[in-house]
C-alpha cells in the first residue's frame, strides 16, 4: 500500500502562534498587575501585539490592526499607563481573548511551488 504525501491547506496562519503566546502571556500577566514582574510582561505584549498586527497587513484584514494597536498602546513598556483593579484584570481577558481570535482568522493564501503541485 502505498501512502500519499500530505496536502497542505491552501491557506496559512502566520499570525497563530504569536497569538496564542500573547494570549497566555496575557493571563499569566494577570498576577503581576502592579508587580515588578509587569514591566517584563508589558514587553512581551507589546512586542507580540505588534507581530500580530504586522501580519494582518500582508493578509489584507485591517480590521485586526485597530485592536492589536491598542494592545500594544496600553500595554506599552515605554511610557506605562499604570492601571490596577478589577477593569484591568478584565481588560487583560478580553485581550487574550481578541488575539487568540486575531491569530485564528488572520491568514494569507498559501503559495505553492509548481514542482511540487506536479509531483
Amino acid at each position: 500500500m502505498t501512502k500519499r504525501p500530505p496536502v497542505p491547506s491552501d491557506r496559512q496562519r502566520n499570525a497563530l502562534l504569536p497569538g496564542l503566546i500573547l494570549g497566555a502571556t496575557l493571563l499569566v500577566g494577570i498576577i503581576y498587575i502592579g508587580e515588578a514582574g509587569a514591566s517584563i510582561i508589558r514587553f512581551i505584549v507589546a512586542i507580540l501585539a505588534v507581530i500580530i498586527a504586522w501580519f494582518a497587513v500582508p493578509a489584507k484584514q485591517w480590521w485586526w490592526l485597530l485592536p492589536m494597536t491598542a494592545v500594544a498602546v496600553l500595554w506599552n513598556p515605554v511610557f506605562p499607563l499604570s492601571f490596577t483593579g478589577d477593569l484591568w484584570v478584565v481588560t487583560h481577558i478580553v485581550a487574550a481573548i481578541v488575539s487568540v481570535a486575531a491569530g485564528s482568522f488572520i491568514s494569507i493564501p498559501r503559495v505553492i511551488p509548481e514542482a511540487s503541485r506536479a509531483q
